[in-house]
């Protein structure tokens, strides 16, 4: 019998609206009002500013290692604004600026990098789930909440967030296959930032886009370029209202770049090229979206100014929570801790109290970049 095709070749849609040269679509620029541009804009900026803030802290020694996510807003803030405050949002460890969006306090962000458990507790009634840190773990939790937001009659959308490399992880594979059976309200978005640490993409994976990886499981799949908030925020519209009218899941691949090192512990010059990084610095998001609202007479004077006086603040705030206590580490475990684990807290207690109260922390100098760190004043 000669061979049947079961399945056309299939086709991979790429949007792009905002491109890094300033051109505008505008058949298919989304319909926001000045107050949401400039919202957008601003999360954008504070994302941004905050990032470069968090390296200086780290490289003080006032907070511990963090991912940086410069580069990497418009995918982020795009997305995240679709959601309502009813909706879920679930993130990996590169989240700042989405997190911010939804409410989490600077500060408790600062604090969860300083070692304290209560930085990554979300607050009363909020639905967001902590930061994430084992790569991918987190995309099964958000296809169970939305099995459960549909088993309940909720109508509540999952949006959660992942990098390329977690693409080459079992939980991915996993997640986007119960997702695509139970037809349950979830919108993939992965933010493409082209390396896994030192992994490139062209190591990770033979595909030619990793939003085509949705078509095997029979959900759509779309990549939409990750520097546009613009086009960001119209693929998840989409996505956010086909899951919400009972259409299922959605893989969104933002096509971005991390412009700064995977962490705080890492040295992006071993891997990477100068040239490369250039190269994405004249994509980047926020001097795209800035030329598109100075045409539009939409931006604010004296916003960075604002900005750096609110991240201040936060800092200010974070820094009189003191300390954290190295005995939470032995808390939130188990229900009862068992008796080897309350021996080692009782030797570390001992420690602690034979070595007295810590002398008080030295005045923060100037920080120098690391090799591999860019510095803005956008």
């Amino acid at each position: 019998m000669p061979r049947t095709v079961l399945e056309p070749r299939f086709a991979v849609e790429y949007l792009s609206i905002l491109d890094s040269d300033g051109n505008l679509d505008a058949a298919l620029e989304p319909d926001l009002g000045p107050d949401t541009l400039r919202a957008l804009y601003r999360a954008m900026l504070l994302g941004r500013r905050l990032d470069e803030r968090m390296v200086r802290l780290q490289r003080q020694g006032r907070i511990g290692t963090f991912a940086p996510i410069k580069g990497q807003e418009a995918a982020q803030i795009g997305s995240v604004a679709t959601l309502r405050p009813t909706d879920w949002m679930v993130p990996s460890f590169r989240e700042t600026a989405a997190m911010i969006w939804r409410g989490w306090p600077i500060e408790k962000l600062l604090a969860f990098f300083a070692g304290h458990a209560e930085g990554g507790q979300p607050a009363p009634g909020q639905r967001d789930l902590p930061i994430t840190i084992p790569v991918a773990t987190q995309l099964p939790h958000a296809v169970g909440l939305a099995y459960a937001a549909r088993y309940k009659g909720d109508d509540a959308v999952v949006m959660v967030y992942f990098g390329d490399g977690a693409t080459s992880e079992g939980d991915f594979h996993e997640a986007l296959n119960f997702a695509g059976v139970w037809h349950v309200p979830v919108v993939f978005v992965c933010q493409n930032n082209q390396w896994a640490i030192s992994v490139p993409l062209k190591k990770q994976t033979h595909s030619r886009t990793l939003a085509q990886k949705a078509l095997a499981y029979g959900i759509p799949g779309i990549q939409v370029d990750g520097n546009d908030v613009l086009a960001v925020y119209a693929a998840s519209r989409e996505a956010v209202d086909r899951a919400r009218g009972g259409g299922g899941p959605t893989l969104i691949e933002c096509v971005t770049y991390r412009l700064s090192m995977h962490t705080t512990a890492d040295d992006p010059t071993k891997y990477r090229s100068e040239e490369e990084v250039r190269e994405w610095e004249r994509k980047d998001p926020l001097t795209r979206f800035a030329a598109y609202l100075e045409k539009k007479n939409l931006l604010e004077e004296g916003l960075e100014a604002q900005i750096d006086a609110e991240i201040a603040a936060a800092i200010a705030r974070f820094e009189a929570l003191g300390p954290p206590d190295p005995l939470t580490i032995f808390d939130h475990v188990y229900a009862e801790r068992p008796p080897h684990l309350e021996a080692q807290r009782e030797e570390l207690a001992a420690r602690l109290r034979r070595a007295g109260p810590a002398p008080p922390p030295t005045p923060p100098g100037p920080a120098l970049p690391m090799r591999g760190q860019r510095t803005t004043r956008r």
